[in-house]
């Protein structure tokens, strides 16, 4: 299956060229000529990387970065006229995956192409989000819109676990075994207890519905619309 990448880019020429190149290497593309076009397809969560202009209408190539980075680790590659350290560090700073000036070589593209999806193929498992929350398992950090949320060892094991399964309701049971143990002699209503203690800290905080209960069955991570 191939990798799709979303175009976000105001001269079309350009991006008429990348989707063409992009198509001879077997992508699938995707083209917005406007950030806020771009940032639309971006949020649908379909795409395996971001090619990324910042001089753009409506809304700029910086403000749809740190828009996407609120509810996605999706790999986002700058493509931008200027060559400014202060530009580039800022996009690295914001979220962005790696950074290229025009004019650029298409093979430079391609190879960094490949790398920011190999990368993220590598490192997918270890970053899970829903509805603007980002778990980082190799940093065990977790985040709301940049702010850092402050768990237990227990807290974050359940979250990463109900993360993992985004979509898919879980029963106590199963979520007894998978994060508390198979040896676990305790009550059920452990789950239900740092269930309570999670939304207290994520739901109620910052006033989403992140955590639902399926009456009868367990809980489930839904993103909230």
């Amino acid at each position: 299956m191939s990798s799709k990448i979303l175009i976000i880019e105001d001269e079309e020429k350009i991006a008429r060229f990348v989707e063409l190149e992009l198509g001879y290497e077997g992508y699938t593309t995707t083209k917005a000529f406007d950030g806020r076009t771009g940032l639309e397809l971006a949020e649908t969560g379909e795409f395996d990387l971001v090619l990324l202009d910042i001089m753009l209408p409506q809304l700029s190539g910086m403000e749809v970065l740190r828009r996407i980075r609120r509810t996605s680790s999706v790999p986002i590659i700058m493509l931008t006229a200027r060559d400014s350290v202060v530009d580039k560090v800022s996009g690295l700073d914001s979220g962005a995956s790696d950074y290229i000036t025009k004019p650029f070589a298409i093979e430079e593209l391609l190879a960094r192409i490949r790398t920011a999806l190999r990368k993220n193929t590598q490192e997918d498992v270890a970053l899970l989000s829903a509805s603007g929350l980002l778990l980082d398992l190799s940093r065990h950090t977790v985040t709301m819109m940049g702010k850092a949320i402050d768990l237990t060892k227990r807290e974050f094991d359940l979250l990463h676990y109900l993360l993992k399964n985004k979509g898919v309701v879980i029963s106590r049971e199963t979520l007894l075994e998978n994060v508390w143990g198979f040896d676990f002699t305790g009550e059920t209503n452990a789950v239900d207890v740092y269930v309570r203690f999670l939304r207290g800290k994520i739901d109620e905080v910052f006033d989403i519905k992140l955590i639902h209960t399926v009456r009868g069955v367990g809980y489930v991570i839904k993103d909230e619309k």
